[in-house]
């Protein structure tokens, strides 16, 4: 079996603020009736979180779910624990309908540090950056392509895209971070 590898290796850059692929991260898609007991009840079996508010992740050390829609979350757990986590979920939600499939390997993640961190998706998605608060989440886009991002720490974005445009999308995060770009 060959060795799983993160997008980019790890790459990362520093300008006014520092980007970086954060590398492997199992990520599950959960689509299902998230008022119902037994989805209350898999994430909080998954995560140790409750289940996030609209626009909301809910972090438990290296373990979060997020919303991404009305019938939909993004669980993330380390890289390791993902196909247990999926069987689990699968088997929690028995009976229930619902889909659960393990996208960590079709997914990049990336981090975005330092005091002018915001600067930097200030300038690649149409967010009112100023209003976003630590644990909420947006699924937008990143210049042309999708992505999801939240406020992780006072100073810390995480950003996850599409795996297949990692290069274009670290090109953008590098870019927009460069020193002398900051925004006056």
């Amino acid at each position: 079996m060959s060795k799983a590898v993160s997008a980019l290796e790890g790459v990362s850059h520093k300008g006014f603020a520092e980007v970086a692929e954060a590398g492997l991260r199992g990520m599950i898609t959960v689509r299902g009736d998230l008022a119902s007991g037994a989805m209350k009840k898999a994430v909080k079996a998954a995560t140790g979180t409750a289940l996030p508010a609209p626009r909301r992740i809910v972090i438990d050390g290296d373990k979060a779910a997020a919303w991404m829609s009305p019938d939909e979350l993004l669980i993330l757990v380390p890289y390791e624990a993902a196909q247990d986590t999926v069987a689990a979920l699968e088997k929690a939600l028995a009976g229930e309908h619902h889909l659960v499939a393990d996208v960590s390997d079709a997914r990049a993640v990336f981090t975005i540090k330092g005091a002018r961190a915001d600067q930097v998706l200030t300038k690649l998605c149409p967010v009112d950056m100023a209003t976003l608060a630590e644990g909420e989440i947006r699924r937008t886009r990143a210049a042309q392509v999708a992505a999801a991002f939240w406020k992780s720490e006072a100073e810390t974005f995480t950003l996850v895209s599409f795996r297949s445009v990692a290069g274009y999308v670290m090109g953008l995060l590098e870019t927009a971070a460069r020193a002398g770009g900051e925004i006056a």
